[in-house]
């Protein structure tokens, strides 16, 4: 199955409420409430299997519809570095931690954007990133369940993409903490949110395409840990929610910062995931930065001059 959120084209009241519901071929059979809020019940996912004709509130032409992220605001946000050629690519060489232990950073939860929105580039970056990933929902609350458990407690997939400011992140790096600014202003999801049982993580082709040109594909077949081997992992003394997004980190090769190659204001930037779809986001111009007296922090400012002009 494949569930979406979306809402109907704007008309003369302007935009129209989130809806949620379920896509088959080009038909979205719209289901009272919310993905999140279906996630929540007890046997949610098995309830939206069996509904029947009845259970639909309407119907409506994909082509009617305009898509949003499939959880406008998730539980959480956890984003891991599983493939091992990406971390090489990005940091040189594999810390001996990494293939110990499934590390990961925190996302911001209420800056999530969906197919189509434009994505805002922040004012203190000159490196805006895209990154080429899968995005894990959980279904049902996990605590200290085991592998086998763990992969039964996954709702479903959908595209992932944390929009990095590079300079940023590896000033915060160097720090031994974060990451933060650099990742918190944006994450796409979608186009929606495919069950496991018509979804392969290892086998799907993935791709990124600017301005309708190929730039990444790979796969996430090297995963060092797979996703329920993370869940059984993090679950050990943090119970998961439903509505957590838990990202795969970056395909091989799978960003600007790996190929030297960058986007620029105005590009699009395509994600491709077979047996998902598209997630398609135009860049933004960059935001001008605070007037006079706002307060930025230093780290932020431009260096002065070394003469002092």
């Amino acid at each position: 199955m494949k569930f979406v959120t979306f809402q109907t084209r704007p008309g003369p009241g302007g935009p129209r409420p989130t809806r949620f519901g379920i896509l088959d071929g080009d038909t979205v059979r719209e289901v009272p409430g919310s993905l999140l809020g279906r996630l929540r019940e007890d046997d949610g996912l098995a309830q939206l299997r069996a509904l029947g004709p009845s259970g639909f509130s309407g119907e409506h032409r994909l082509g009617d519809v305009a898509l949003r992220a499939p959880l406008p605001r998730p539980n959480s946000m956890r984003d891991f570095m599983l493939v091992e050629e990406h971390v090489k690519g990005s940091l040189g060489e594999v810390p001996a931690e990494w293939y110990r232990i499934p590390v990961y950073w925190k996302g911001n939860c209420d800056t999530v954007i969906g197919p189509e929105a434009t994505v805002p580039w922040p004012y203190y970056t000159d490196k805006l990133d895209f990154e080429l990933e899968l995005g894990a929902v959980i279904g049902r609350r996990a605590f200290r369940v085991d592998v086998g458990e763990a992969a039964e407690c996954i709702a479903g997939f959908t595209v992932f993409n944390d929009w990095s400011a590079r300079d940023i992140q590896m000033r915060e790096m160097s720090v031994g903490l974060g990451v933060g600014l650099s990742k918190d202003f944006a994450t796409s999801l979608g186009p929606c949110l495919v069950t496991p049982d018509e979804f392969d993580v290892t086998t799907a082709r993935m791709r990124a395409r600017v301005n309708g040109e190929v730039w990444s594909e790979g796969t996430l077949g090297g995963m060092r840990f797979s996703f329920p081997e993370v869940i059984s992992h993090l679950s050990q003394e943090q119970p998961l929610q439903p509505g957590d997004v838990l990202g795969s980190g970056t395909v091989a090769r799978g960003c600007g910062l790996e190929l030297d190659r960058w986007i620029r204001p105005g590009d699009t930037v395509e994600l491709e995931v077979d047996g998902i779809g598209v997630l398609r986001n135009v860049v933004g111009p960059k935001n001008p930065p605070p007037g006079p007296g706002a307060g930025i922090p230093s780290i932020l400012r431009p260096a002065a001059p070394a003469n002092g002009a």
